[in-house]
């Protein structure tokens, strides 16, 4: 067969996937640009709420890159039809369903002992390439692997804000989080990602651990945000306070859902009802009787 008429069938074969047509995906993949937005957002501290600045007192911020019309449609199939079917380790609690950042602290509520670290500029640091092989390890071909690498990244990079981003970038990791995994089951730690939040706990001390948990991450060519890396017990892990024998939301979201609740005119309270799915974690109602998981 014909180099042409392989790439023909391939690209059939693409759309017949992605349920489009194969001028649609030629023709976002020549016009990427004009299906993303672009805005900068200050970023927030998880506690305090408080932008985050920079030493001289400038604001950290992040790009944010919303894909639009078509081009999101043609994501969300790549999402449901390519991505989603791809098994990824039982640790990861971001961009999975049935799980968030609440099951991600709860996996480590009862250890003494905490680690936690994070990925600085996580989507971004995914290059093309690394998505072009993941594609190829998929088992796509080269013609396949480059247009889902067009349609999924803009500027050489996975953008923050799509809907494919986080399964590429959680599949992207998922040979990190294989390494890191299994260092962890050898020393009887509980290890959990939600997207670019790495957390570790143990019922004991394994600080003298922490440096070579960190040198995986980073010969995998990914970067530590070394502001965000503590190792203490009862911290807040992914926005969830995590004590000994429960969980609940920090300072800040609690005032939040007593404002709501001291609101009459308010139809929707999410701060009242995020409250109320972090402490339900901690009951269980046996037999009428109201007990705290141990």
């Amino acid at each position: 067969m014909k180099s042409s008429q392989y790439r023909k069938k391939q690209l059939q074969f693409l759309a017949s996937i992605l349920c489009c047509s194969p001028a649609e995906i030629e023709y976002l993949c020549e016009n990427i640009e004009s299906y993303y937005g672009n805005w900068v957002e200050e970023k927030k501290d998880k506690d305090t709420g408080k932008v985050k600045t920079y030493p001289d007192g400038t604001s950290k911020k992040r790009i944010i890159r919303p894909s639009y019309s078509r081009l999101k449609q043609i994501q969300k199939s790549i999402k449901i039809n390519i991505l989603s079917k791809i098994e990824l380790p039982e640790n990861i609690q971001g961009g999975v369903k049935k799980k968030s950042n609440i099951t991600n602290a709860k996996a480590h509520q009862g250890n003494k002992y905490q680690f936690a670290t994070d990925l600085q500029d996580f989507f971004p640091s995914v290059t093309h390439k690394q998505i072009f092989k993941l594609f190829l390890d998929l088992g796509y071909s080269n013609h396949i692997a480059h247009w889902l690498t067009k349609l999924t990244s803009i500027e050489f990079e996975l953008p923050q804000g799509t809907p494919t981003s986080t399964a590429i970038a959680n599949l992207v990791f998922r040979d990190t989080d294989q390494k890191l995994i299994a260092l962890c089951k050898s020393n009887q730690i509980t290890y959990t990602r939600f997207v670019d939040d790495l957390t570790f706990s143990a019922y004991k001390n394994f600080r003298p651990l922490t440096n070579e948990i960190l040198d995986i991450v980073r010969s995998s060519g990914f970067k530590i945000s070394y502001r965000k890396t503590k190792y203490e017990g009862d911290q807040t892990l992914t926005g969830i306070r995590v004590f000994n024998n429960y969980i609940d939301a920090p300072d800040k979201i609690k005032e939040k859902a007593k404002a709501e609740g001291s609101d009459a005119s308010l139809l929707h309270k999410p701060y009242t009802t995020y409250l109320g799915n972090i402490r339900m974690t901690n009951r269980n109602l046996k037999a009428g009787t109201l007990t705290i998981r141990k």
